[in-house]
C-alpha cells in the first residue's frame, strides 16, 4: 500500500529525515515512532505531499505521492485544525464535502459518527464549547468520514479517556478488517503494542529499527528468562544466569550461551523451590528506550 524509498529532507543544513525507507502492507496498522524531533512529522508531511523530499520516492499503491490530489487519504494532525466558532455537525459536513462527498450523504454519515461517539447532543454546539477530548473525536470523524483507504493518524488518542480510547481502538480494528491501511504516530507505547502489526523507530532522522513488532520483541527477549520462586531468592550463581535483575520474588536474567533451557530447569529444580518459569518478552517501551540510548552513545 505504501512504499518509501530512501527519502531525505534537509532544513538549514540539518537532515530532518535521512535516507528513510519502509513499506506498509495493505490492511495493516503500522506504528511510526521516535522521540521528539526524530523526523516523524516531517516524514508524514512528505507522505501527505505537503512538502517534497529532497531525494527519494514515495509510492501509495501504484501511484507516486505527487499524485496526492487523486488519492483517498485520511489525515489526523496532532494539532487540531478546527474552526472554533463553527458548529460541530456543520464543521463535519463541510470537511466531508471538501473530500468529495455529496452534502446529503455527508450529513447522514455525520449523524452516524456523532452517534457512535456519543456527540449527537453536541451537534449544534460550537467547537469551542467542546472539551479537548470531544474536539479530538470531531477531528477523528472528519478524518474517517470519507472511508479513506489510507489513514495517517498523529497522536490519535490525545485527550481521550480510557472508554473512548477503547472505542477508538475498536474502530481502527474495524477499518483494518476492511483492508484500510493505518499509520499512526504516538508516544503511547501501550497503544502501539495493542494495535500495531509492524513499527518503524526513527531517531535523528534515521531508521534505527523497523519490522514486525512480535519479531522485534522476540529478538530483544531472546535467551532472557524469568524465574518465579515460592520464597524470595536474591541472586543465582553466575553460571546459571548472567545480567541478573531481581523483581520481588522473581529473578530475570540471560542464559549463558553454553546452556540450553532444559539444563537450567534441572539445576534450578534441584536446588530451589520454583513456582514458575517463562521466557521474557520485553515491553516496547523498554526496547524503545534501549535503542534511543544506544543511539545517544554512538
Amino acid at each position: 500500500m505504501l512504499k518509501i524509498n530512501n527519502i531525505v529532507k534537509e532544513f538549514s543544513n540539518v537532515k530532518a529525515v535521512d535516507d528513510v525507507s519502509f513499506e506498509v502492507s495493505k490492511g495493516s496498522i503500522y506504528g511510526l515512532l521516535g522521540p521528539n524531533g526524530a523526523g516523524k512529522t516531517t516524514t508524514i508531511r512528505m507522505i501527505m505531499n505537503i512538502i517534497q523530499p529532497d531525494s527519494g520516492k514515495i509510492f501509495i499503491g501504484n501511484r507516486s505521492s505527487l499524485e496526492g490530489s487523486k488519492l483517498n487519504i485520511g489525515y489526523l494532525p496532532e494539532e487540531r485544525g478546527l474552526y472554533q466558532k463553527a458548529k460541530v455537525k456543520e464543521t463535519i459536513v463541510y470537511f466531508a464535502t471538501l473530500q468529495g462527498l455529496d452534502h446529503h450523504i455527508a450529513s447522514e454519515k455525520a449523524d452516524h459518527w456523532l452517534s457512535r461517539f456519543n456527540l449527537t447532543k453536541n451537534k449544534d454546539s460550537k467547537i469551542s464549547e467542546l472539551s479537548r477530548g470531544n474536539q479530538q473525536k470531531v477531528q477523528f470523524i472528519i478524518t474517517v468520514i470519507s472511508d479513506p483507504k489510507l489513514m495517517i493518524l498523529d497522536e490519535p488518542f490525545s485527550g481521550l479517556d480510557p472508554v473512548n480510547q477503547k472505542l477508538l481502538k475498536e474502530i481502527l480494528n474495524e477499518y483494518k478488517s476492511n483492508n484500510t491501511t493505518i499509520i499512526f504516530s504516538t508516544h503511547q507505547m501501550e497503544q502501539v503494542e495493542n494495535l500495531c502489526d509492524s513499527i518503524c523507530l526513527i531517531n535523528k532522522g534515521k531508521v534505527i529499527k523497523e519490522g514486525n513488532l512480535n519479531k522485534i520483541k522476540n529478538e530483544y527477549g531472546k535467551n532472557i528468562i524469568e524465574i518465579e520462586f515460592q520464597n524470595n531468592e536474591k541472586v543465582l550463581p553466575k553460571d546459571l544466569l548472567v545480567e541478573q535483575e531481581t523483581l520481588q520474588n522473581m529473578i530475570r536474567g540471560k542464559l549463558p550461551n553454553s546452556m540450553v533451557t532444559n539444563d537450567i530447569i534441572k539445576k534450578l529444580t534441584n536446588k530451589y523451590d520454583i513456582k514458575g518459569f517463562s521466557y521474557f518478552k520485553p515491553k516496547l517501551e523498554q526496547i524503545f528506550l534501549k535503542l534511543v540510548e544506544e543511539e545517544k552513545n554512538e
